[in-house]
């Protein structure tokens, strides 16, 4: 009897159901295949991911295998468990498959014998001691010019602007001419005014790229959409090209030494200035968002306002000079900062979202701290998503969803590090730098950019929200995966220079 094309459709679909179904094996985790044949759980991963995988929890624990898109995606929920994943050698768990991957969907970065390992290992040296310490002076320079590059403007009373525009704008700014360089030496007003117009240029045609990456990332543009990336790319390639580059003054060490690397290993210069693009993402693509998260927050909590206000005047009190006349903030100030500090943790707790991805290179037994121990296959991609947990955890944080700015300070005013799960003290308690092999280098860098930015737009300006009763934006839900969250829209503020 002929099949009609409907039921040999059905048919074909309850193959692959079978296929599927058939796959999990003893003494792997609970699988979940969703009701689309291949696509299995990819739309509702990509639409909310943090929703979707919370129900996935509650129905499977702490660890389960979804289909996504033709891939099967083990999801490890336990923070105890965090560390056999991030510190497994590259040869049996590996983020390089997927690191390139991004590298050329996103950025259009394909590099002849790329090695992230060997990569790592060139950059790590000019990110820490002497040269870390002349990133920080030149970035509190940098973030001079650009916040109180116009102060005679600004002085004329209150300007308005979106928060997320004023943050991510100046620390992005300042980032740029820290790393890549400034017009010219000694610096000028002339040439000051220069690095703030061309900086702005970076910021603002970095910022139309940064807002199609979810999409990008996808592969679900439109067609106006890959015409705008296009355009918006080779702007970008242009603007940091190496020969652009090569006039710069006062370059940092760390763009020498990744130049010099490229060189090395043979990539062409149009290459080059795909790479320069990459990086200024993954340099400067969080330091912004995080910066507004913890701005807004602090002008949605007096009582945390007031700390933070209170630490800072407590500090410059004591300082063997004027504001006005520091130019650069010593290590000790950035240092004896615990409320602060503590603000910082609080606000990445809350909207760092970065997934860890792991590839199994092999087949492997994966041990969980509770003693359980669980099968991967080769080809699995593995997935850790701190933002559930620990982050957002109501056993380990009370009241997980509330900004607390001392969750991270004990009684006697030192930092918080004593967390606990099932009774046991957490080592992974707060994951916004990633974890393990590939924990962001530039931590210290951003962390302290971050702090000399909230210090130096708390002792400069007034600045309040132009309607103080707005509530917090909802998270733009595209970006979970790819670190700091961003709001589903911007906050306007106004702000003033402080007599």
């Amino acid at each position: 009897d002929d099949q009609s094309p409907v039921q040999a459709g059905s048919c074909r679909e309850l193959c692959v159901l079978v296929l599927l179904s058939s796959r999990k094996r003893p003494g792997e985790p609970p699988l979940d295949l969703g009701s689309i044949p291949w696509l299995g759980h990819a739309l509702e991963f990509g639409k909310d991911a943090a929703s979707f995988l919370t129900r996935m929890k509650k129905k499977h624990g702490d660890i389960f295998t979804v289909l996504v898109g033709g891939r099967y995606v083990t999801v490890l929920l336990d923070p105890h468990s965090y560390d056999v994943v991030v510190w497994e050698p590259r040869a049996k768990l590996d983020f390089h498959a997927y690191a390139v991957f991004l590298m050329e969907r996103i950025f259009d970065v394909q590099l002849p014998h790329y090695s992230p390992s060997e990569e790592k290992a060139k950059m790590k040296p000019t990110l820490l001691h002497r040269d870390l310490q002349a990133l920080m002076d030149a970035m509190y320079t940098n973030l001079r010019t650009v916040l109180l590059g116009d102060t005679t403007e600004a002085a004329s009373g209150w300007r308005e602007m979106g928060l997320l525009d004023f943050s991510y704008s100046c620390l992005l700014r300042a980032g740029y001419l820290t790393l890549y360089g400034v017009e010219a030496l000694p610096r000028t007003h002339e040439s000051q005014a220069q690095d703030c117009a061309h900086s702005a240029d970076v910021f603002y045609t970095f910022r139309q790229l940064d807002l199609l990456l979810p999409k990008l990332a996808r592969g679900s543009l439109s067609v106006g959409d890959k015409d705008h990336a296009r355009r918006v790319k080779g702007r970008l390639w242009k603007l940091l090209s190496p020969a652009r580059l090569a006039a710069r003054a006062q370059r940092s060490s760390w763009l020498e030494s990744y130049l010099l690397h490229l060189q090395e290993t043979g990539v062409s210069e149009d290459m080059q200035a795909r790479a320069m693009v990459l990086q200024l993402w993954a340099t400067q693509g969080n330091m912004g968002p995080a910066a507004f998260w913890l701005l807004l927050f602090l002008l949605k909590n007096p009582e945390a306002l007031a700390a933070v206000r209170g630490e800072l005047e407590q500090l410059l009190s004591r300082a063997e000079q004027p504001i006005s006349q520091m130019t650069t903030l010593p290590q000790k100030v950035l240092d004896s900062m615990p409320v602060l500090d503590s603000v910082l943790s609080e606000s990445l707790r809350l909207t760092a979202a970065p997934f860890i991805t792991r590839e199994a290179v092999v087949d492997l037994a994966l041990p969980m701290a509770d003693g359980r121990e669980f099968s991967l296959r080769r080809g699995d991609r593995i997935l850790l998503f701190p933002f559930l947990s620990p982050q957002r955890d109501p056993e380990i944080y009370t009241d997980p969803e509330v900004f607390k700015y001392n969750r991270f300070l004990n009684s006697d005013g030192s930092e918080k590090k004593d967390f606990y799960k099932d009774g046991k003290r957490l080592k992974n308690y707060s994951m916004p730098w990633g974890a393990g092999h590939n924990q962001c280098l530039g931590k210290a860098y951003a962390i302290s950019s971050i702090k000399q930015f909230v210090f130096l737009v708390l002792v400069h300006f007034d600045l309040e929200l132009v309607n103080p009763d707005v509530e917090i934006p909802e998270f733009d839900l595209s970006r979970y995966g790819f670190g700091l969250m961003q709001p589903e829209h911007d906050m306007p503020i106004r702000y003033r220079a402080r007599p």
